[in-house]
């Protein structure tokens, strides 16, 4: 099957308010940890990884499978590329434009495979679930005192050494993300990707990243400077570590698609709640106030992705024999 020029106008739009949408999020610590280097190291080291991935992931699937198997059940739509499919990223642009942060894997994905939903919500609330306990086991009881400590010396010189374990810790985190929701981009165009366009995605995926990176996170980082002590690189080192461990089991787990907005969210819920327990200076009643807007907002991303699945179908059919 070959690329038209709607698939491709699919594929960019959905690069477009993906990147802008989930990016900021997972390099969000990275952004506001780093804020006093250059805009333009951060995007080259990211830039560097990104390639490194979709090459890899194309390459030894076969050549010609650059979302990790993501899309096995999600099959590629049998009447090809309509509008019915540009509608949710555009979408999803609106809702970037005011930073909700809502699942670019529930809003993109469900309108191509309703019957799919299912199975990744009940995936992506695992993992909420999972991230929220681990987030408040983690630093309420191992890492209470290194929390502590971090928090009291949060204006003394960072060392070297911890600069070169954060970007590591990045690193890892990058590639799990890029692995989890390719899926979520590459669903516009066939399952098997020519090589011309996997350079032609790679491209785009390197200009987008630098748009994000010049902004420094764009609407959507406001969520994260929002949470206790990201601004400290030793903090946002072990967020990084934390978020990245638990996309890689969910990824070994099964090759549904999930949301990795929700274990994120859950991940830094979890801390913040287990925070406010033993820092004075962390307001119990802001903290909470803040983790149930954000749960708010993913809500709000959910009901939107259902409407559509529901709804965007049966007016494009409507449309078509109005026609």
């Amino acid at each position: 099957m070959s690329i038209d020029i709607l698939m491709i106008i699919g594929f960019c739009l959905a690069a477009y308010s993906i990147v802008g949408n989930d990016v900021p999020q997972t390099l969000g610590t990275f952004i506001s940890s780093n804020a006093h280097r250059p805009w333009w190291i951060l995007w080259l080291y990211t830039s560097t990884i990104l390639t490194t991935v979709l090459l890899y992931g194309w390459w030894v699937s076969g050549i010609g499978d650059a979302s990790y198997g993501r899309l096995e059940t999600i099959p590629f739509p049998k009447e090809g590329m309509t509008w019915l499919y540009i509608i949710p990223p555009l979408i999803l642009l609106f809702l970037t434009r005011f930073g909700i942060p809502v699942s670019t894997t529930f809003l993109v994905l469900t309108i191509f495979s309703p019957t799919s939903l299912s199975a990744m919500l009940t995936k992506s609330m695992m993992g909420y679930a999972v991230a929220f306990i681990v987030g408040i086991i983690i630093y309420r009881f191992v890492m209470k005192k290194v929390t502590i400590y971090f928090h009291e010396t949060r204006h003394q010189a960072t060392s070297k050494k911890w600069i070169g374990i954060q970007w590591v810790a990045t690193g890892f985190l990058w590639s799990q993300w890029l692995i989890q929701d390719l899926a979520n981009i590459f669903v516009y165009v066939p399952r098997v990707v020519p090589f011309w366009f996997m350079l032609f995605a790679i491209a785009v995926f390197i200009i987008l990243l630098g748009m994000v990176f010049y902004q420094r996170g764009g609407a959507i980082q406001n969520i994260i400077d929002t949470k206790t002590g990201v601004q400290d690189i030793r903090s946002a080192t072990i967020i990084d570590f934390m978020y990245a461990l638990i996309l890689l089991v969910f990824k070994e787990l099964s090759n549904i698609p999930m949301s990795t907005t929700w274990v994120f969210l859950g991940l830094l819920a979890g801390r913040e709640f287990a925070m406010a327990m033993h820092l004075h200076e962390v307001n119990k009643y802001r903290t909470s106030r803040n983790v149930s807007k954000d749960a708010m907002k993913l809500l709000f991303g959910l009901v939107v992705s259902i409407l559509l699945a529901l709804v965007l179908p049966w007016a494009y059919h409507w449309i078509e024999n109005l026609l």
